[in-house]
């Protein structure tokens, strides 16, 4: 199949939230990574278009999906891909996140994708470099490709986001997920709901424009999508919730919690995925309603189209023949 190249307006210079961006600019985004889900299924998947550039992937947190994704997509794109190990680096020697994104701004790299466990942390670094930079999630504060793949996924399931009704249910409060899938759902038309007990809710949830359920089974009434989130044990200082006994009775989905919402509604989860916490494990394998490793290789296309878009902003390189 001949490669198609899809030349979308962009016009920001990093990736740092979905809060702000049109929806022009995500359709845009979700049309370029639509074509790399083809090119990802192709016998030969690599092409040329960052030939010369290079990436570099800091990741404070560990990760497995984003950064493993991010990596394939790079070099899939025909980039030099370079994965920081925090834990062999000299931050741990000290070294603070300034003069980190001074010393890598040094090798100029042209795309830095960055996960870091403070909200606002990617922010910062990106106004030290000259590079393009994404953000990988940031503490509580955005995870912008995560919900562009949700989207795609979504999108490709049911040839829209507008109109849809999504309840995105757990963990709200500590997760970065959840802030920019609301932004992005809402921003493109969406009806998005929030299930959660009220000690997992943030205190101004409702300004985002949400509707508001403790109780799954009035949040999940006539939905078409289902999105449930990790609950955070690691991010939670104190009691949130009683039991994961108890929670998962009262808020992890099965298949008679999912009853109450359309007949073809779909489920999804950003991974990892606590299987008998927030889901039960044989719903999260029925291909039939789960899309979650549909999400997977989602996550892929929707970098390469980040990577490419991003690095479509940079100068020029002249490669010699």
């Amino acid at each position: 199949m001949s490669a198609v190249t899809l030349k979308i307006r962009f016009p920001h210079r990093h990736l740092l939230g979905i809060e702000g961006v049109s929806p022009d600019e995500i359709s845009g985004l979700l049309d370029l990574s639509e074509s790399h889900v083809e090119q990802n299924r192709q016998t030969d998947k690599n092409r040329t278009t960052l030939r010369g550039r290079t990436c570099i992937n800091l990741f404070f947190e560990n990760s497995t999906r984003t950064r493993t994704s991010f990596e394939l997509a790079g070099k899939r794109l025909g980039a030099d891909v370079i994965n920081m190990s925090v834990s062999t680096s000299s931050i741990k020697k000290g070294e603070t996140l300034i003069d980190t994104a001074m010393t890598l701004n040094a090798m100029h790299p042209d795309v830095l994708v960055v996960r870091h466990p403070d909200s606002g942390a990617v922010q910062l670094l990106s106004e030290k470099v000259n590079c393009a930079v994404i953000n990988g999630g940031d503490g509580r504060h955005e995870h912008p490709t995560q919900a562009l793949l949700d989207a795609l996924t979504i999108r490709r399931r049911k040839g829209k986001l507008s109109g849809l009704c999504v309840a995105i249910c757990g963990d709200i409060m500590h997760s970065r997920v959840a802030r920019s899938n609301i932004h992005l759902l809402s921003t493109m038309g969406a009806q998005v709901r929030v299930v959660a007990p009220p000690t997992l809710l943030p205190a101004k949830i409702g300004t985002l424009g949400v509707e508001i359920f403790h109780r799954m089974e009035e949040g999940l009434r006539d939905c078409d999508i289902v999105m449930m989130l990790r609950l955070q044990l690691e991010r939670m200082n104190g009691s949130f919730v009683p039991s994961v006994r108890e929670y998962f009775r009262f808020y992890g989905l099965d298949y008679a919690k999912l009853e109450v919402a359309k007949p073809d509604a779909l489920i999804m989860h950003p991974g990892p995925m606590n299987r008998g916490v927030e889901i039960d494990g044989e719903l999260a394998d029925d291909i039939d309603r789960s899309v979650i490793r549909e999400q997977v290789e989602m996550g892929v296309a929707v970098r390469m189209a980040c990577l490419e878009t991003l690095t479509g902003t940079l100068p020029k390189i002249e490669c010699k023949t």
